[in-house]
């Protein structure tokens, strides 16, 4: 059994098919509303029938807020180092830190060859990414000049520059004794994918790399370990073909017994990427930290316990994973915050006649439940920060009325974003951010806490008017926005907009947390 400790990470691996690029931007937008961690783009820049990887993982970041983005993997033949590096740093600069880098030595050498790119064995395809790292890395510093006596990649005297905003991990898709022992040696990140590395077989390469990272100095839990996956949602009993509760209990097993802690799935449609999200990512979770938990409190051989991590004696589950029995738990701690005083206009909704669902004061709660609760808070303040970003780029534009260079330079750098008037661009972007969480609610978790509990029935019908009038008053801030930008009227229309929205979203995201956090940290997400 290896675990390496990791927090777990998932995300997403969508097509980029270029008849098909409104459904990618689609499924990065929703796995970034529905809180996944990646979005990751495959690199075959000979293939006719996709978009340039490094183009689309641009805009992905662009249209996006959280999630990281990645190449899966860099075609190196056809990435030169030194354009490579600086463009991942520029990226990670204006997406404030959300660029890592996946990299592999190539393949397919008929198609690299025919777009310009070299031919190699595939042991000079291993020199020649050791030599691209260290150019990768010497430039990142931005320090300096970098030198790399190489074969393949020589540089003399460059300028070191410009460094990323953090530092960007690097990726190594390796299956082979050589480049496990390189990954091992050099990279943060094991990135292979479960159709050429199948789970039975990662113990054996996890051992080669750990090997090589011990004699390299390092420490093996220092290097991430990835997985590409497929599966469909389904009622097959193989791995990743049956429910979301399935899959995460093989996900689950993989960490435990493998070490694999991000799991970047293959998705084809915005429901795989929900039901990813939403349910599995969550599930997964839950599972591991119990069962770590409970490896936390087993005797060492002399007999002692992690006194930090005692408490009740755990059970086990169906999928063979403990948890705190419910009975043990604790009153809910989780609290739904409360919305600020800005009274609602009458002609939109009358708060008054929300209705509430029954609380039982003496329920109990285990840790991972309350977790699950939480989530929905955390997901919320997000929500709040970009509409607080929101309030302030429109407040930038409102000062700059007198001094527009200026206050345009601060919307640039508050928005991160560089296309023509940011704050029409940013605005577009947070509807669709909050339209995207609204989607999900509707229709994986309100079906889902309707089946576990009619009586919450009420309260859905509510929460879902209230998604379909905050739907409208998004409308009215990309009309003020039209209004603006034409010249009809000034900054005052979109103030207007934008405080009609905050009175309306806060107090709306109050009144969920208040009704939903006993019933999700209950039933969960799914």
């Amino acid at each position: 059994m290896t675990d390496y400790g990791h927090e777990l990470e998932f995300g997403i691996f969508p097509s980029p098919d270029a008849d098909r690029f409104p459904e990618t931007l689609a499924m990065a937008e929703a796995a970034d509303v529905g809180g996944l961690d990646l979005v990751t783009i495959q690199d075959h820049p000979y293939q006719a029938k996709h978009l340039d990887a490094w183009t689309l993982l641009s805009v992905i970041a662009a249209r996006t807020t959280s999630v990281r983005v990645a190449p899966n993997v860099a075609n190196l033949p056809l990435r030169p180092p030194v354009v490579l590096a600086r463009s991942v740093a520029t990226l990670d600069q204006l997406s404030g830190g959300r660029v890592e880098l996946g990299l592999g030595t190539g393949a397919f050498w008929d198609a690299i060859v025919a777009a310009g790119g070299p031919r190699r064995t595939p042991g000079e395809a291993v020199e020649a990414l050791e030599e691209a790292i260290a150019v990768i890395r010497g430039l990142w510093s931005g320090r300096g000049s970098v030198t790399v006596d190489g074969d393949h990649y020589p540089v003399k005297g460059l300028h070191a520059g410009p460094a990323p905003a953090h530092d960007v991990a690097i990726w190594l898709g390796a299956y082979k004794p050589r480049m496990l022992r390189v990954t091992g040696r050099l990279a943060d990140g094991w990135l292979p994918s479960m159709g050429y590395a199948a789970p039975e077989a990662l113990s054996a390469m996890n051992a080669t790399l750990d090997e090589a990272a011990v004699k390299a100095g390092r420490s093996p839990v220092d290097i991430r370990r990835l997985y590409n996956i497929h599966g469909r949602f389904g009622s097959g009993a193989g791995l990743l073909e049956g429910q979301p509760r399935d899959w995460a209990e093989q996900l689950a097993e993989i960490t435990l017994d493998q070490g694999m802690s991000t799991y970047i799935l293959a998705v084809s449609s915005l429901d795989d990427v929900e039901r990813f999200a939403t349910e599995v990512a969550p599930l997964t979770r839950e599972l591991v930290d119990a069962e770590r938990a409970r490896a936390a409190t087993r005797p060492d051989e002399d007999g002692s316990t992690d006194e930090s991590l005692t408490g009740t004696e755990p059970t086990s589950t169906a999928g063979g994973f403990a948890e705190e029995p419910s009975s043990q738990g604790r009153p809910l701690e989780v609290r739904a915050t409360t919305a600020p005083g800005t009274q609602v206009p009458a002609d939109v909704w009358d708060e008054s006649t929300r209705p509430s669902a029954p609380v039982d004061p003496d329920e109990r709660f285990t840790a991972s439940q309350q977790a699950t609760g939480q989530h929905l808070v955390d997901v919320h303040d997000h929500l709040r920060g970009e509409l607080e970003r929101l309030r302030d780029v429109v407040e930038q534009v409102a000062q700059g009325e007198t001094d527009a260079g200026r206050a345009r330079n601060i919307i640039n750098e508050l928005t991160m974003r560089q296309n023509n008037w940011t704050l029409g661009a940013y605005c577009a972007s947070y509807c669709r951010v909050v339209t995207g969480h609204h989607t999900l609610e509707d229709r994986s978790v309100f079906p889902h806490l309707r089946h576990s509990d009619p009586q919450l029935a009420p309260v859905i019908d509510r929460l879902e008017a209230e998604h379909h009038v905050i739907h409208d008053v998004l409308e009215k801030v990309d009309h003020a926005l039209v209004q603006m930008v034409s010249g009809e009227r000034g900054t005052s229309v979109v103030r207007e907009a934008v405080d009609l929205l905050s009175a309306t979203l806060l107090s709306h995201l109050s009144y969920e947390e208040r009704e939903l956090i006993p019933a999700l940290s209950r039933h969960g997400f799914s």
